[in-house]
């Protein structure tokens, strides 16, 4: 059987589901209160919530004061993971070394960063 490929989310889908991994499961009033002044509209992100639940990183997971709560089926983690290895994969032709050092040449991380990184790489191969 063919693994489906993950959906890709847009900038609002992503800043919905941060909200969900980091506050739990939430209601649509609960979701809008978190945005700051001008908030979006209810319906906005009750159809954000909609096509999350869609591309199934979204579930119906209860009621609350008579309103359904979503929550997220996915783990932050596992996300964040495969996002990573997709982007890795499509701009820098599956090459992690690729990455890094295009973070070195742009000055997005410091030699110190580096050596965590290392100690890191390191302290599991010993594993």
């Amino acid at each position: 059987m063919k693994k489906e490929k993950p959906k890709k989310l847009t900038e609002k889908e992503a800043e919905v589901m941060q909200n969900l991994w980091s506050k739990g499961p939430q209601t649509i009033r609960e979701l809008l209160a978190t945005y700051p002044d001008p908030k979006p509209h209810f319906n906005t992100i009750a159809t954000i919530v909609r096509i999350l639940v869609d591309k199934g990183y979204v579930e119906h997971v209860g009621e609350r004061n008579g309103a359904y709560t979503y929550g997220a089926t996915v783990d932050s983690s596992d996300f964040c993971g495969r996002s990573l290895a997709q982007l890795v994969k499509n701009y820098f032709n599956n090459s992690y070394r690729s990455v890094v050092s295009a973070l070195v040449e742009d000055e997005k991380i410091s030699v110190d960063e580096l050596r965590e990184i290392i100690d890191m790489v390191e302290r599991n191969s010993k594993k």
